[in-house]
């Protein structure tokens, strides 16, 4: 009996000792100039992670406008492999899951930093400045990422991101196009104006004449019912405490027009929309969580995003023609502006197109490593990159059938083997 006390309690010993000893990897995030407030998470998949918090300016051109720390995750491998930088659009909250592994660090069993955006949860500066949420601030952070870390990982780095985030990697690459050896945004759009004006004529054409049929008979039947529907609308409002600047009615014609863009982001089968003879209640509640009205209430968790596209990311307009007769809006222009951004940015935000041109520039006059991921039906490949003559290094593929979901894994076999094939040789090379 005794002895077993003994072993328990020399067991519970170790145990401490091995939380109490720093690994190696800690012990060199210690020694990073401008990392602080290191905490150990768990992961299912690394053999360590940690969330660390890094001092940037809050202005990378004026050092006098003070600093910020942003929220950094560190999911260790190895210090010979190689390490995927991941250009986050929003916030980072997802990937301190343990069960959070990023696709191409599993692919390629590698190392991920993983980068919070500024002015998203945990990484907004105090106080909330708009005019220092530039694209070109977010490079810089992402730079100074890059260099600090450098200092633990040697070897081959990969940037990536998905939607905004694919949006960062394209426009890190135009600020910094050394930083890493290759990339890999995902689903990322390059809109060229606050209204880009391709979205619309896409959504003419995607997926079967049948299925837009089917669309745009749900969208009239919910409009036809307004007066049965914005009560429901309001209570439904009400117990999920949205607040808005714009009357209930144009709440509803606002969800209706965003309807077929959220249907074939992602991927939902026109096959889920109800009968137009459902209950009214049916056909609201299938709006709903298609197309919620979350979207366009104030003060929503991705209120920066709206900030960015309005002032320089681009977004998207809509097509009111075949609804006007049942619209409560006169129209739809300048309505992210309107009614989407902080109150106190409200006709005070202009769209700056530097930022489509200085991507767009890049990839026509250089010839960067880069795998551009989309998918066929997803809306926003209506804006993807221009693919250039004469290139060698920049791929674009596109999965048939495929939303804002689309990755390498949802490849087609043969597309994906293709994919890989290459990332591997950059790897080697």
């Amino acid at each position: 009996m005794k002895r077993t006390i003994y072993l328990l309690l020399l067991s519970c010993v170790w145990v401490l000792t091995a939380f109490a000893n720093p690994s190696e990897l800690q012990k060199k995030l210690e020694g990073l100039k401008g990392i602080s407030g290191i905490e150990k998470l768990e992961s299912d998949h690394y053999a360590e992670k940690y969330l660390v918090r890094i001092t940037q300016p809050v202005d990378h051109r004026d050092p006098a406008a003070g600093t910020f720390t942003q929220r950094v995750i560190v999911s260790h491998v190895g210090f010979d492999r190689p390490t995927i930088l991941v250009t986050e659009g929003y916030g980072a909250a997802y990937a301190l899951n343990p069960r959070y592994q990023e696709e191409l660090s599993k692919l390629l069993d590698a190392n991920m930093v993983f980068v919070e955006y500024r002015y998203f949860l945990e990484s907004t500066p105090n106080p909330c400045n708009w005019d220092y949420l530039t694209a070109e601030n977010s490079a810089y952070d992402l730079h100074n990422v890059n260099r600090t870390f450098k200092q633990l990982y040697a070897g081959k780095w990969v940037s990536t991101g998905i939607s905004k985030g694919g949006q960062t990697t394209c426009l890190y690459r135009a600020w910094f196009p050394d930083d890493v050896d290759f990339s890999v945004p995902y689903v990322a759009p390059l809109n060229r104006g606050v209204e880009d004006g391709r979205h619309e004529p896409f959504l003419r054409k995607v997926g079967t004449k049948k299925d837009r049929q089917k669309i745009e008979a749900f969208q009239t039947e919910i409009l036809k019912r307004k007066e049965e529907i914005v009560p429901m609308l309001e209570k439904f409002c009400k117990d999920k405490k949205l607040e808005f600047r714009i009357p209930m009615a144009e709440v509803l014609d606002y969800c209706v027009l965003e309807y077929p863009f959220a249907l074939w982001q992602w991927g939902t089968p026109t096959s889920v929309i109800p009968p137009l003879t459902s209950d009214t209640k049916t056909l609201f509640y299938h709006l709903a969580d298609i197309s919620g009205p979350d979207y366009f209430a104030e003060n929503q968790p991705n209120i920066s995003f709206f900030v960015q596209a309005a002032r320089e990311l681009g977004y998207y307009g809509y097509d009111t023609k075949p609804f006007r007769k049942y619209l409560t809006i006169d129209s739809s222009k300048g309505y992210l502006n309107r009614i989407m951004l902080p109150k106190e940015l409200v006709d005070k935000v202009e769209y700056r197109p530097e930022l489509y041109h200085k991507v767009y520039d890049f990839l026509r006059d250089n010839d960067p490593k880069m795998i551009f991921i989309y998918g066929e039906v997803d809306p926003w490949s209506a804006t993807r990159v221009p693919t250039f003559k004469g290139k060698v290094n920049e791929q674009v593929y596109i999965q048939p059938g495929g939303s804002h979901r689309a990755r390498i894994s949802n490849m087609p076999e043969d597309l994906k083997e293709k994919i890989l094939t290459q990332i591997n040789k950059w790897l080697a090379e």
